[in-house]
């Protein structure tokens, strides 16, 4: 069989751990082709190709971002863009394809196997907010840099007698700020769920600083709101609908610094979060996936992902999944509550 593989969306550490997964079980162990297509579903629309062979991804498992490259591009939203698919399925001879992607390269997957193409996916995303999986490939990473980050700034806070506002990525789920809160000892985590009331962190941070603190560290999610008339705030988007990094990091420092006298800065983590080298972690789970998806394609499964339940590795449907968002649990929420 001829397979071919694509990297949808925004990049993350651990794609290439799940590319050379693929090749290496598919290629070397069960004897299929591989095909490689450069920029995600742009690539199939388009007919651009690369060959995937064992040596091509050699050397590859600690290298962050990916060898195929990615593109924000969904073929379902264009016009004639499934035939288009089809058209470059049948001249390249592809029977089927491994996307590896989040919630948008995932709804266009299940656009394109629905339209009678195999199809088999494996969720990445930084955010962790893939429905039907434990983790994403990609999170454990994003939550090591974003901990190290505000390990580092506790010291300046410190030192300063500052309190340090950092942004952190997370749209529509709080993932990072949440676990990267708890794990670098913030005073302060402000995420998608539960909006925030601004006047409310404001005393508690008066209160801390007169009572017993000098310092403190406030983490927010990119995507974290205000509750309704409590502050004067519209979330400024770019293109993609992407929110604008370091917005409402900045107004936050704003409102604090006004609202509590003390010395505030901020720092925006942004793109820093998905670049790099990927955890053993990332690594770990890149291979696993890699290696189920390549059998799921290989038993002729078509229109699945694979998904951590607990500690195994299984097949979900993505018409399950599209739509979803998995979002931070009441049990983070709550141990979140008791440490800040």
């Amino acid at each position: 069989m001829r397979i071919g593989v694509l990297t949808g969306g925004g990049d993350c550490p651990g794609l290439n751990a799940i590319i050379r997964a693929v090749v290496k079980r598919g290629r070397t162990q069960l004897g299929h082709s591989m095909v490689g297509f450069k920029h995600g579903w742009r690539g199939v629309v388009d007919g651009i190709t690369v060959d995937l062979s064992r040596e091509d991804v050699r050397n590859i498992l600690p290298l962050g971002g990916t060898i195929l490259g990615t593109a924000r591009f969904h073929p379902n939203e264009k016009n004639d863009g499934l035939a288009a698919v089809h058209e470059t399925l049948r001249q390249e001879h592809v029977e089927g394809l491994i996307c590896i992607g989040g919630d948008g390269t995932l709804a266009a997957a299940g656009a394109v196997a629905e339209s009678g193409v195999r199809v088999v996916c494996v969720p990445k995303t930084i955010d962790n907010d893939v429905w039907g999986t434990d983790r994403s490939v990609g999170f454990d990473t994003a939550v090591e840099i974003a901990t190290e980050a505000i390990d580092r700034v506790h010291t300046t806070a410190e030192s300063h007698d500052r309190v340090m506002v950092v942004e952190v990525m997370g749209h529509h789920a709080g993932w990072i700020a949440s676990c990267a809160g708890i794990a670098g000892g913030a005073e302060v985590i402000m995420i998608p769920e539960e909006p925030f009331d601004i006047e409310e962190v404001a005393s508690y941070l008066r209160h801390r600083h007169r009572s017993y603190a000098t310092s403190s560290i406030v983490v927010v999610a990119e995507g974290a709101t205000p509750k309704n008339g409590t502050l004067d705030w519209v979330a400024p988007v770019g293109e993609h609908d992407a929110l604008v990094p370091g917005a409402i990091g900045e107004r936050v420092k704003q409102e604090l610094e006004q609202r509590t006298g003390f010395e505030t800065r901020v720092t925006v983590l942004g793109h820093v979060q998905r670049g790099g080298t990927p955890s053993a972690a990332d690594r770990l789970l890149g291979s696993r996936f890699g290696v189920a998806a390549i059998n799921a394609m290989d038993a002729g499964r078509s229109g699945v992902m694979t998904a951590l339940r607990g500690d195994q590795v299984e097949l979900v449907d993505i018409a399950d999944v599209a739509g979803k968002l998995k979002t931070i649990p009441p049990e983070y929420r709550a141990v979140t509550n008791a440490l800040t």
